[in-house]
């Protein structure tokens, strides 16, 4: 037991030992170890030296960088007009889904039974089209229907006439509905005017038979009749004129018989001269001629009722588009729901980006200039196609020259220009990528069209006449030189030299500044004062 306790005695005694001497030994090292951090420290600061760069041959491009929206181009709400329909305009059917191409003679929806037909046009439907109507909408369905191939008579003409009409029952036999009527109202005066017509007919036909009737003369039989009292009374007459021209007293003359017989010729002969008279017809021609002038009046206006009737073309059942085809972007219209006015959104076929640019940069901008935007790294070309006044147009994120994406002050907006480009061909998955986002699109707007020899933008002072110089580092220890020299494009951070005073080549040094060491040295002397 005394051995064990004598034991763990001299361990502790060992170890206490051990201790002291490990302590001593690191008091000693730490007095010969420096950090670098004390050393630098304790060092003199090192001298202050120029920052070179060398002169490069390099290729120097100028690009404007123009946020824009992707899209459809040209976007169009499309709107029907429902007032005359006299009740509730409820949509029946034939409601398009987005995406959905709509063409001329396409039907763009439904509406209690009834198409609303898609036509070329740039003036919006604001009136039904019937017979007797014109205008420039008249002329504009007929072209629009003849770049359907479908004849609606004189292009040139303003008036919607019986062509017209047959134009418009041919489009839709085309879209496959029945072509609109002029309503019950209109059907049941050209039956009246009808009847007018016949009455009017009757009236002349009876007109005409009183005067065949007045002016025809007597019969034969009584010209007959007068004729044979006429040569009676002649007779008679010769006989007493004979008796009195040699009486006897068997056949005494009579005076009173002689004048009974003149008498009796002279009214035999005028009643056979007033037969041969013509009898007076002026009331029955008077009546002849007022039934001719009803009759005419009453077929007037059996044609008016009946060009009345001509196929018309309602303002409900036709919307107009300049330029087609059409996308459907959004539709607004359900089934079974109503349409009070827009109902439908739709652009062209060909997608296309919208940015904004100052006038300045967009001075820069030719139609046809090509730039290129990225999409999921792959570089897209695009084309522009438009620079025009912008409406509303909010300034662009970014734009020309900018570094790191800085978001430029907006310029006011009668200073900016609106900047459309189109894409070449795209894949349906690029078309569903790019589309309604924002993206950038570098266009170059200049360039060397080579290498040239350029330096940092940096290494460029202003001497006193305003001229540019670059300072020339000096060889073996040599001190610096000033070269005057001539800018050309600059671009990226660097500019052309495209003349010097003195000869540059590629890899001579020039200064862009002076090494800041004070700092540096200070940082070195106690790193760890910036992690605190």
């Amino acid at each position: 037991m005394s051995t064990q306790v004598a034991g763990g005695r001299r361990t502790i005694v060992v170890m206490a030992v051990v201790a002291v001497v490990c302590l001593a030994a690191g008091l000693g090292l730490s007095r010969l170890i420096v950090s670098p951090g004390k050393d630098a420290a304790d060092a003199a600061p090192p001298t202050a030296g120029p920052i070179t760069v060398p002169v490069e041959s390099r290729v120097i491009d100028n690009e404007l960088v123009i946020r824009g929206d992707v899209g459809y181009e040209d976007p169009v709400a499309l709107r029907v007009e429902t007032g005359d329909l006299g009740g509730p305009a409820v949509v029946t059917g034939q409601v398009p889904e987005v995406g959905t191409e709509l063409g001329a003679a396409s039907v763009a929806l439904e509406i209690v039974g009834r198409p609303v037909i898609v036509l070329p046009g740039d003036l919006p439907t604001y009136r039904s089209l019937r017979a007797g109507v014109s205008g420039p909408d008249v002329r504009q369905l007929k072209a629009a229907l003849g770049s359907l191939g479908i004849g609606a008579g004189d292009p040139a003409g303003d008036t919607y006439d019986a062509a017209t009409a047959a134009g418009v029952r041919a489009l839709y036999q085309r879209v496959g509905y029945e072509p609109p009527s002029a309503g019950e109202e209109l059907q049941e005066a050209v039956a009246a005017a009808r009847d007018g017509v016949r009455a009017a007919q009757d009236g002349l036909a009876a007109a005409q038979r009183e005067l065949a009737g007045a002016g025809g003369g007597p019969a034969r039989s009584t010209i007959i009749g007068l004729d044979t009292a006429v040569a009676v009374a002649r007779a008679m007459l010769a006989d007493e004129q004979a008796r009195c021209a040699a009486p006897t007293e068997e056949v005494p003359c009579s005076q009173i018989d002689l004048l009974q017989a003149q008498g009796a010729v002279a009214q035999a002969e005028a009643e056979r001269a007033e037969a041969d008279s013509p009898a007076d017809t002026g009331a029955q021609r008077a009546a002849v001629a007022a039934a001719q002038t009803q009759l005419a009046s009453a077929r007037e206006d059996q044609a008016e009722a009946q060009t009345a009737t001509l196929t018309p073309l309602p303002a409900s059942e036709v919307v107009f588009v300049p330029s087609l085809p059409r996308r459907v972007d959004v539709v607004s219209a359900t089934r079974g729901g109503t349409v009070t006015g827009e109902f439908m959104s739709v652009s062209g076929a060909t997608i296309q980006i919208t940015g904004s640019a100052t006038r300045a940069d967009a001075e820069l901008l030719t139609v046809g200039t090509v730039g290129e935007i990225a999409l999921d790294g792959q570089p897209l070309a695009v084309t522009v196609a438009e620079v025009k006044d912008a409406v509303d147009a909010p300034a662009a994120g970014q734009e020309a020259g900018e570094e790191g994406g800085t978001e430029q002050p907006a310029a006011p907006k009668g200073d900016r220009r609106s900047v459309v480009f189109t894409l070449g061909a795209l894949t349906q998955e690029q078309v569903m990528a790019l589309q309604n986002t924002n993206v950038r699109v570098r266009v170059p707007v200049s360039s060397t069209e080579g290498e040239v020899l350029a330096v940092p933008l940096a290494a460029l002072t202003a001497g006193p006449g305003g001229e540019s110089r670059v300072e020339l580092a000096g060889a073996d220890g040599k001190p610096s030189s000033l070269v005057t020299v001539t800018t050309g494009l600059a671009a990226d951070g660097y500019v052309e030299i495209a003349g010097a005073e003195t000869e540059l080549v590629a890899g001579d040094l020039v200064v862009v500044g002076v090494a800041d060491t004070t700092k540096t040295a200070e940082a070195d002397a106690d790193p760890g004062e910036e992690d605190g």
